[in-house]
């Protein structure tokens, strides 16, 4: 395999950290999005999306967290914010100079699993977090 992966193309874990960085402070400051992370434990949530990016793009890393369906159940995340999401992600790509290729390669990757995501097939944003949802346990700290 060698450098052929999509996670060293990226530029491996520092690079995958970087973007995620970016990404979730764009996300944290996007009034789109940023009412369904109001309870989020945010270095979890860095901590998580680095894993999980990792080793979706074939690096020599496990993703330890949640199911992208168990997370999201309960949060009524709506096709927009999906969207917007995203949008907020090519940003980031597009500020790292990430390659077209690069990104589509991601984004299809990513792609399947807006089904375990979005709840409400709506075009509308900056819908509020339920006071029912249930957020995950922070990490422990060691």
């Amino acid at each position: 395999m060698g450098h052929h992966t999509l996670y060293d193309r990226l530029g491996g874990k520092p690079a995958v950290t970087a973007v995620i960085d970016d990404f979730v402070g764009r996300a944290a400051d996007d009034s789109r999005i940023n009412a369904k992370f109001a309870r989020a434990d945010v270095p979890r949530l860095k901590a998580m999306l680095v894993e999980q990016v990792c080793a979706a793009t074939g690096g020599p890393v496990t993703y330890t967290g949640r199911g992208m369906r168990e997370t999201h159940d309960g949060m009524a995340v709506t096709a927009g914010e999906f969207d917007a999401l995203v949008g907020d992600l090519v940003a980031t790509l597009n500020q790292f100079k990430v390659p077209a290729a690069e990104q589509q390669e991601l984004l299809g990757i990513l792609g399947p699993l807006r089904a375990d995501i979005v709840e409400v097939e709506s075009p509308a944003t900056g819908t509020a977090l339920p006071a029912s949802y249930k957020a995950a346990p922070p990490l422990a700290r060691v």
